[in-house]
């Protein structure tokens, strides 16, 4: 029975997926690509061969991610001439579809490139060489599809291919990667005998069009009430954790709030692998750690990225996540020194997020852990596959004469028997802390939150969800406060908000 059936085009070639269910069998992932006859393929084979004499490569170019598109470039517009050399007549349809055949075979990932650009997966696993690929699918989870990968060789190429692109070597002496495609997405290779069944890839998808906040509250993932407290808080400079158990969702989280961020403010962030993605009108340098190379030298790791972005003079600091003491020394005494910091972290709740800062081994001292304004706790539950914000919290510091103790005070939290995220608790510390930073009254915040709530929920009502959209609206805000507020009470069309 077929569950569902869309199309999906890459370098000029169209293919057909069909989501399939078989009785007592996992759901099926099946690619439909038009097949060029064996004369076809013998013309194609021909022609591969011209174009590696006609077409010099040379080695910068090879590992420049940058120059790759327009080396495909080159390619497409030499495959063309040749092709249409032998073949006169060709449609342009026929020419389109051959011109993208030779293109995925010699410079990308052959029937693959399909999997790598459809929207809907998150997932592309190649096990081995014997077993067909598998992919993790938005709306139905894992998938065994029909594409194979045919020899050994050819999965060590493609692994060889992303690590040449990073400036890195995979081989046997060095059979682990960790990399980026120029798309973006991250690739992880382990060669044999490492993974004992064959050579294994597994590229986790770059999301096109990532979450946003009219997304999260449509999804019921975090109500209107947190984000505009989230946002007065990201506004004024407040420093935020936000924590959560492997898949909760910690990262999306964070990307989502950081269009709150003002636009003429210098934001760093500092990730192991690229995820996070920003609106173009915020003044961002994302940076990345790097591994070492074979012989052991040119490691950037997280702490060396650290110190160097306190001299970068920057506004907003962005860690993709605290796992070591070091690290974590560096940015909390970047929150002392009045840097405004974001980050994540593995815990499961409030009380579990002071417990491992506090303790090793990341194990900084209570005193410094005070600097967090709010935690914010993400959750999944596995059952219903939905994620929520499970508990937003505040640290609270106590002194009984020896040594100082942090504890807990959760805010919100939420209920699983109703979805709902309610108030568990009056904040003793937050608004308190908004108020002797900002001046604002309590009359003022309450004010200025209500405001922020009818913003998000003008977006929700009208649909603003892509990242820049998202991105101009928040931009406009802190330009001029006045006339948002003023076209949300009116109930104008979004396109005043959103033209130029």
């Amino acid at each position: 029975m077929e569950l569902e059936r869309y199309e999906i085009e890459t370098g000029g070639m169209k293919a057909t997926v069909s989501i399939d269910k078989e009785e007592r069998k996992p759901n099926q992932y099946k690619l439909v690509i038009s097949q060029a006859s064996p004369a076809t393929a013998a013309l194609l084979n021909s022609i591969r061969n011209e174009l590696i004499t006609r077409v010099k490569v040379t080695a910068s170019e090879i590992l420049d991610p940058k120059v790759v598109e327009s080396l495909k470039g080159r390619f497409r517009k030499e495959a063309e001439e040749l092709i249409k050399s032998k073949l006169p007549n060709i449609t342009e349809k026929t020419l389109s579809f051959l011109t993208g055949s030779l293109l995925h075979e010699m410079l990308g990932f052959g029937k693959m490139e399909f999997l790598l650009n459809d929207p809907q997966l998150e997932e592309v696993i190649i096990n081995s060489a014997t077993e067909p690929i598998r992919v993790y699918h938005k709306k139905y989870g894992w998938l065994l599809t029909d594409v194979v990968v045919d020899s050994e060789s050819k999965i060590q190429n493609f692994s060889s291919m992303i690590a040449r692109r990073v400036g890195r070597q995979v081989s046997t002496l060095n059979p682990l990667l960790d990399a980026h495609l120029v798309s973006g997405d991250r690739a992880n290779a382990v060669l044999y005998p490492i993974s004992n069944k064959g050579h294994t890839i597994t590229i986790r998808k770059f999301a096109r069009d990532p979450w946003t906040i009219t997304d999260f509250i449509k999804s019921k993932t975090c109500s209107p009430e947190i984000f505009s407290m989230l946002w007065l808080a990201i506004q004024y400079e407040m420093n935020v954790l936000i924590s959560g158990g492997t898949g909760s969702g910690k990262t999306s989280f964070l990307n989502v709030c950081l269009p709150f961020m003002p636009p003429n403010q210098r934001i760093l962030t500092i990730e192991d692998t690229r995820e996070l993605q920003l609106p173009k009108n915020l003044y961002w340098c994302p940076l990345s750690t790097r591994q070492p190379n074979p012989e052991g030298k040119g490691e950037v790791t997280m702490l060396d990225l650290l110190i160097n972005v306190l001299r970068m003079r920057p506004d907003r600091i962005i860690l993709g996540e605290i796992r070591r003491k070091r690290d974590a020394e560096v940015l909390f005494e970047a929150m002392h020194t009045g840097h405004s910091v974001y980050a994540t972290l593995h815990a499961d709740s409030v009380t579990e997020t002071v417990q491992r800062l506090t303790n090793p081994p990341i194990e900084v001292p209570p005193n410094m852990v005070s600097a967090v304004n709010l935690n914010i706790v993400m959750f999944r539950e596995r059952r219903r596959g939905i994620r929520r914000v499970f508990q937003v919290g505040e640290f609270i510091t106590s002194d009984d004469g020896e040594k100082t103790k942090i504890t807990g005070n959760v805010l919100y939290r939420w209920k699983p028997s109703n979805d709902t995220i309610t108030q568990h608790n009056r904040s003793m510390r937050l608004f308190e802390d908004l108020s002797r930073h900002t001046g604002l009254s309590q009359n003022e915040i309450n004010k200025d939150l209500e405001e922020k709530q009818k913003i998000l929920m003008y977006m929700v009502k009208n649909n603003i969800r892509s990242l820049e959209e998202v991105g101009k609206i928040m931009s406009l805000y802190y330009l001029d406060k006045n006339f948002v507020i003023k076209t949300v009470n009116k109930n104008a069309k979004p396109d005043v908000l959103l033209k130029g």
